[in-house]
């Protein structure tokens, strides 16, 4: 083999990868059909009107897409925020991109942003954390720091812990609210401690948004970056949104997204992903703003989130430490006190028992986070995602609820 990026040798095994391992040596109990709570896959059945709209387009595939996209899907997006968030600046044509999923756009943007020819360049990132935001970092030719979550402030994470020496070599900074894996949101002061930071140390703020449609009280939506940004007095300057389809209309396989915020951000982001090839095929951008366009399966997607969070939740709380997230569809639960044999299990074992005895699986939550500050915030935790439908989550919560209660 020939030369390779150096970088790639610094890449941590994905989440799943190191469950896979921990599962190969593991015979679970033959007598139980396996459920799986521990990929963050939509599950819900994708809106007819949507797969409508892509079918019906399809003879626009003899065309090539435009990088920016077409007016119609980015008037849609804009539309789409505007009407969610209040906003009053927002300009489709000057601050909205689209893009394959927030995934690709979230680790092609740290490429663009970051400037590896500055000393030791750093990207700061939530933590527990998606790991695209550590490799996009790593790949991009910066360090990874860490903002621990803190349990005390409902598991968002603690900036305060960022050494100012660290502030002043960052470039960009990763936050996700509502968070994976914890569920936590971002409040008004949050962001104003944040945009203060940016302002001293000119970083920019790329904020994953993908969660923000599923909330537990209708009416009552997560404050967005952007709706921050004009609620304390400020325009789009150094803020990214990056938001997705995929969970709020269940179609995780369109791959269809969009970055919004500062126009001179969109404009140079726009530069790159016209080298990059990261242009939006016609039928998937016309199906998108037909699901941008409407919020009648939105609300009905977000109630059976509710509902199915609403009989699990109290059920799991009686044998592990946990409750209801601010929005999202994870349960992030403490699994300190559960014990084989009289010996404790942490989050490791417990994923790989609990996999052996009852054939569910969970994510050890410190497979999702980093030591730093002294600590892995995700260890004695475990991620439970709440995809499936509400009879398959009832099953595995009783499996856990047995499986928690034997000594």
């Amino acid at each position: 083999m020939g030369h390779m990026n150096p970088r790639l040798q610094h890449l941590q095994p994905y989440p799943f990868e190191r469950l896979k391992a921990l599962f190969t040596r593991v015979k679970p109990n033959p007598s139980k059909p396996h459920i799986s709570l521990g990929i963050g896959e939509p599950q819900h059945a994708t809106p007819p009107f949507i797969t409508a709209a892509l079918t019906e387009n399809l003879a626009k595939l003899a065309s090539y897409p435009a990088t920016a996209g077409g007016d119609v899907l980015r008037e849609a997006i804009g539309n789409w925020l505007t009407r969610r968030y209040g906003l009053t600046k927002l300009e489709w044509r000057a601050h909205v991109l689209p893009v394959n999923g927030s995934r690709e756009a979230l680790f092609a943007f740290a490429q663009a942003v970051i400037d590896p020819s500055q000393p030791d360049p750093v990207v700061i990132c939530p933590n527990p954390l998606y790991q695209i935001y550590e490799g996009a970092a790593l790949l991009g030719g910066a360090t990874p720091a860490f903002a621990n979550a803190d349990p005390a402030h409902n598991f968002a994470p603690n900036f305060t812990q960022i050494e100012d020496a660290t502030w002043q070599r960052t470039q960009l900074l990763f936050v996700c609210s509502p968070g994976n894996p914890t569920g936590a949101l971002l409040s008004l002061a949050d962001w104003q401690a944040l945009f203060a930071l940016s302002d001293e140390h000119g970083f920019v703020i790329a904020s994953d948004e993908c969660y923000s449609e599923i909330y537990f009280r209708e009416g009552e939506p997560p404050l967005g970056a952007l709706e921050a940004a004009e609620k304390l007095g400020r325009d789009y300057t150094r803020l990214m949104v990056f938001s997705s389809l995929s969970k709020r209309s269940n179609v995780p396989g369109l791959r269809s997204g969009f970055v919004a915020g500062d126009a001179a951000l969109i404009k140079a982001f726009l530069l790159y992903r016209t080298y990059h090839g990261g242009a939006m095929s016609p039928p998937t951008q016309l199906a998108s703003a037909a699901a941008w366009g409407d919020e009648t399966h939105v609300a009905e997607n977000r109630a059976l989130y509710a509902a199915k969070f609403a009989e699990i939740t109290p059920m799991l709380a009686q044998v592990l430490q946990v409750s209801l997230p601010d929005a999202g569809f994870y349960l992030w639960a403490k699994v300190d006190g559960i014990t084989r044999q009289g010996k404790p299990l942490d989050d490791v074992g417990f994923a790989q028992t609990l996999f052996a005895e009852e054939h569910v699986t969970v994510l050890p939550g410190s497979y999702l986070g980093r030591t730093a500050h002294g600590v892995n915030p995700g260890a004695n935790y475990v991620r439970m995602a709440l995809v499936a439908g509400v009879a398959e989550c009832a099953k595995a919560a009783r499996r856990i609820v047995e499986f928690c209660s034997r000594p």
